[in-house]
């Protein structure tokens, strides 16, 4: 599978962005996408995950509240909306794809979100 992020930008504390990953290639097998983050000087974390079927979604703490996962399956691209940013939220943030079992194995390229005070 085949992931494209894209979305990134500058955005003012309190400001809103919305994130786009679109999958191609074998996504037949893909169970679930997810997104990550990392900020500079620390590990890669997770945000947030949607099943592709079904419609369960799970959050970070952090996310909880400000972020919301979707996904449009006849597009196979998944969203993140992100609402009432803050500066922690600076970071490079990364489209993933899992089979039914196993871990995220497929990455996209990143895309870098910069949210200033």
């Amino acid at each position: 599978v085949q992931l494209q992020a894209f979305g990134g930008g500058f955005v003012q504390a309190g400001g809103s962005l919305r994130l786009s990953c679109a999958a191609s290639g074998r996504t037949f097998s893909v169970d679930a996408m997810g997104w990550f983050r990392q900020a500079p000087g620390e590990e890669r974390k997770f945000v947030a995950a949607t099943r592709w079927s079904g419609g369960s979604t799970y959050y970070a703490d952090f996310a909880k509240g400000r972020f919301t996962i979707s996904r449009d399956n006849a597009k196979n691209t998944v969203y993140l909306q992100m609402n009432s940013l803050k500066p922690e939220d600076t970071a490079i943030y990364y489209c993933a794809a899992k089979g039914t079992t196993g871990t995220f194995r497929s990455w996209g390229q990143g895309t870098e979100l910069t949210v200033s005070s």
